[in-house]
């Protein structure tokens, strides 16, 4: 009899062990974002400029057009509030002039690389849905230019920029959130047409995001 009590106390022993055991993983899977965690977002992205330019000789405007492209991102949480988030993306863009001397032409098209490291944080870290805000920095690489015409070139010089940030995480199960994100960046950037027309522009992108993230 007594080893029939030892085996059944043995065994409720063992299956409070195992129920202490997975609530404590489903605490820390539900703990929310914390310091250490790394939160790693696939997005996709709406660019959309607001630039204007400065045009030397031939006066007018620049439109660049909005674009539609993935992204991917990265949290890195160093206070369960603080987070540094870097965002990988690149995005390419045709170029008109309008209301110029030489009239509205198309002149060719860019693409942008600009990685955007930005300082967040995170009002309710271990919250179901976690709000957000963030400034940072931004620094824009032009490169793969296509003129539309043979005789033309465009130079268009590196540039950096300010980056200001808000958006939301919303745990839809364990590790995993919902995101909806919000960027504008001030940028300019100095062009050049055919070594003789300079230009400098306000390229100013709205980017709206959406999309999934695990924590890990």
């Amino acid at each position: 009899m007594s080893g029939i009590m030892r085996r059944a106390r043995f065994g409720w022993l063992a299956g409070a062990a195992a129920l202490v055991a997975a609530s404590a993983t489903v605490a820390e899977a539900q703990q929310g974002k914390s310091a250490g965690n790394l939160v790693v977002r696939a997005r996709g992205i709406a660019v959309i400029p607001e630039d204007r330019a400065r045009i030397e000789t031939i006066g007018g405007d620049t439109d660049l057009s909005n674009v539609v492209v993935p992204e991917l991102d990265f949290s890195y949480f160093s206070t369960d509030n603080l987070a540094l988030e870097l965002i990988l993306a690149t995005t390419p863009h045709d170029i008109d002039v309008e209301n110029s001397a030489i009239g509205d032409r198309k002149i060719g098209s860019v693409w942008l690389l600009p990685p955007t490291p930005t300082l967040q944080y995170h009002f309710l870290p271990r919250g179901d849905c976690s709000p957000y805000v963030g400034a940072g920095v931004n620094f824009t690489l032009f490169y793969g230019i296509d003129e539309k015409n043979p005789i033309q070139k465009i130079d268009i010089d590196p540039a950096f920029g300010w980056a200001l940030q808000a958006g939301f995480d919303y745990r839809i199960a364990d590790r995993w959130y919902l995101n909806v994100d919000v960027k504008k960046l001030f940028l300019d950037a100095d062009a050049e047409i055919n070594r003789a027309v300079d230009a400098e522009v306000e390229i100013n992108p709205w980017i709206f995001g959406s999309g999934v993230g695990y924590r890990f």
